[in-house]
């Protein structure tokens, strides 16, 4: 049999292929082991904003495996673990559980039984609990579970067979039996609640890349029978950073302020008590910024003191957007480097342009466009079953699991993202005016409640601020219908682009800026990631016709009127007049699981006026007045 070699892209090491998550690949099965695996080869990410905000020393990347033969002469990259452990054979249908001790080293399973020696296939179902274990189900316990004979529940011999027979249809189809004894039960009712319980089964609390010398988690979970590839089988938790450079004119002290300040180990420095640890600490910072030890504890100093706060992008809020909003609102106050490169521009409307250009204009404060941006993605965790509720508790949702399952993790996997970008903020005025409105505030309030009420309102909440404001909800269809449009006038794919939503509220009495802007950006995981489309679009008159186009899109949905009409719809009925025919996005696109979405406050529906309402009026007015006279 040819040799086959497996790989996975650095960028799907966090997201689909991240720790816990199931590869498949050529009919085979894998799970992604916990960072214990990981080899010492590991690359460091410089991200220190991200990964102050999430408590870790470092982040870290898969590294690159180079080309040649010389490549596979030892592993360099993360682990994965076959998984699930019980294979099939296509042909004679017999079951064998895999043990390490059968592979060999980039060759696929197979039967050693059959002429051809077929490719072994896994099994279909596996169990899961929102614990986050995950198990193969005990099939010979499976298969002995409906007898009644005291000798086949006895039967100790793990010689399986997986039957498909052609009287029946669906699950039923599927049966497990007994080589040894006629034993036999089929897979009919395997995903109702309970039923694994019923059956005698219970959680291992273990996960598949855990070896035999790790102890199990004591696990009161009932586990759940879920299809391998079922959507509840891997909710990854990732947090992402746009790399923000230092303010433009500082002094070369405040540069090294800034340097001291960003340190990954800045943090931990900081909140030490003195003794050994933090003259340690003290040192390998000084060293590491290249400044002395006395600037590096001057600078602690004026913190603890709160005299003048050392100047830092980074706000004393763990929220990673304040920074952000300011470098894209006031380009001009940062300065471009090679991961950061911004500049102003504007829609290019004139007096004599029609009137839909004209509101339009009035509508938008800033046009901003990204060069280049770099982006920090990490992968903090994973649930199962459930999606986690956000706080890292079991909750609502289910729990989560971080990516070292056997001691709190000191770094994260991360990998850094290149690419281009459009940032478009909305009058401050206008929208905060708009946002007066009662029926716009009702409408909200609706929103609010179901938010409220969902298992993931402590994850939306860490993007929506305490209170859910209508420019959010707004802003995030825009971004939405933004690249749904781009896709077709950029040249990237719809699952290429990224957004970033800047519409939070703050805590009564902050001093914060108010934010009401969008960014969206190219998410390639190669070394340059732009092709220039974005650009080019952002560029006066594209942007204003692009921003014409996808509001005369919104109003139309296949599904209308039930979409238009729609008073909760998708998970938790966190969105309205939203569907996947109109507005929803793949996954990689949306930083909230395609959530608080409304075309309502977009472009407006009855008596809830829309915020951009007024220009999509003009639009259809100026179109018909041309149909006319032609």
């Amino acid at each position: 049999m040819k040799d086959i070699r497996r790989k996975v892209r650095r960028a799907q090491t966090i997201v689909p292929f991240g720790v816990g998550g199931i590869l498949d690949l050529r009919g085979e099965s894998f799970v992604a082991a916990d960072t214990r695996s990981w080899a010492a080869s590991a690359e460091r990410v410089e991200s220190p904003r991200l990964a102050r905000k999430l408590g870790v020393q470092e982040l870290r990347s898969a590294p690159v495996i180079p080309s040649g033969k010389a490549a596979y002469a030892s592993r360099i990259g993360p682990t994965y673990v076959r998984f699930p452990k019980w294979l099939f054979c296509p042909q004679c249908r017999n079951m064998l559980h895999w043990n390490p001790g059968h592979e060999v080293r980039d060759r696929q399973p197979t039967c050693g039984r059959c002429p051809g020696r077929p490719q072994l296939a896994p099994m279909r179902f596996i169990q899961v609990c929102r614990a986050g274990h995950m198990a193969d189900i005990d099939w010979h316990r499976w298969a002995h579970s409906r007898s009644e004979d005291p000798s086949q529940r006895q039967c100790q011999a793990y010689r399986l067979r997986f039957l498909a027979t052609p009287e029946s249809s669906g699950l039923e189809a599927l049966r497990v039996v007994c080589v040894v004894c006629p034993a036999s039960r089929n897979l009919a009712g395997i995903s109702q609640k309970n039923i694994l319980v019923q059956t005698g089964l219970r959680c291992p609390g273990t996960h598949p890349w855990d070896s035999e010398a790790d102890e199990a988690d004591p696990c009161e979970e009932k586990p759940q029978a879920v299809q391998r590839g079922a959507s509840n089988v891997y909710f990854p938790i990732t947090h992402s950073a746009i790399d923000i450079p230092a303010p433009a004119g500082l002094s070369e002290d405040d540069e090294s302020a800034q340097k001291v300040v960003n340190n990954s180990l800045w943090s931990y420095f900081r909140d030490a008590d003195g003794g050994p640890v933090s003259d340690n600490l003290r040192a390998v910072i000084a060293l590491q910024c290249g400044v002395a030890e006395e600037f590096v504890e001057a600078v602690r100093r004026r913190h603890t003191a709160e005299v003048a706060p050392a100047p830092t992008a980074a706000d004393s809020d763990d929220d990673l957007s304040i920074a952000e909003w300011a470098a894209f609102s006031e380009p001009e106050s940062v300065t471009n480097s090679k991961t950061f490169s911004v500049r102003r521009t504007d829609l290019g409307i004139r007096p004599d342009d029609p009137e839909s250009l004209r509101e339009l204009g009035a509508g938008i404060s800033a046009v901003v466009v990204a060069d280049r941006v770099r982006e920090v993605r990490a992968l903090e965790g994973f649930s199962r079953y459930e999606p986690s509720s956000g706080d890292g508790e079991e909750g609502e949702g289910g729990r989560v699991v971080s990516v070292n399952t056997h001691a709190r993790a000191s770094w994260l996997p991360a990998v850094e993202t290149y690419g281009e970008g459009i940032f478009i903020a909305v009058d401050e005025e206008r929208v905060s005016a708009w946002e007066q409105h009662p029926l716009v505030r009702d409408w909200t309030r609706r929103i609010e409640s179901n938010l409220d009420a969902s298992f993931k309102a402590d994850r939306l909440r860490g993007k929506t601020g305490p209170e859910l404001l209508p420019r959010f909800v707004m802003l995030h269809t825009l971004a939405h219908h933004f690249i749904r449009q781009l896709s077709y006038d950029s040249g990237y794919n719809a699952a290429s682009l990224r957004e970033r939503v800047y519409a939070r509220s703050h805590a009564p009495g902050s001093d914060l800026p108010p934010q009401a802007g969008v960014f969206v950006y190219t998410a390639a995981g190669d070394a340059e990631g732009t092709l220039g489309g974005l650009v080019r679009q952002g560029q006066p008159p594209n942007l204003a016709e692009t921003l014409i186009r996808l509001l005369e899109s919104a109003q139309w949905c296949s599904q209308d009127p039930l979409c238009a009409d729609s008073t909760g719809r998708s998970l938790a009925n966190l969105n309205r007049a939203a569907c996947h025919a109109c507005t929803l996005l793949p996954e990689t696109c949306c930083e909230i699981d395609n959530s608080l979405l409304d075309r309502t406050l977009l472009i407006g529906e009855g008596d809830v006026p829309g915020f951009f309402r007024e220009v999509l009026q003009a639009a259809i007015e100026e179109s018909a007045g041309a149909v006319e006279l032609s």
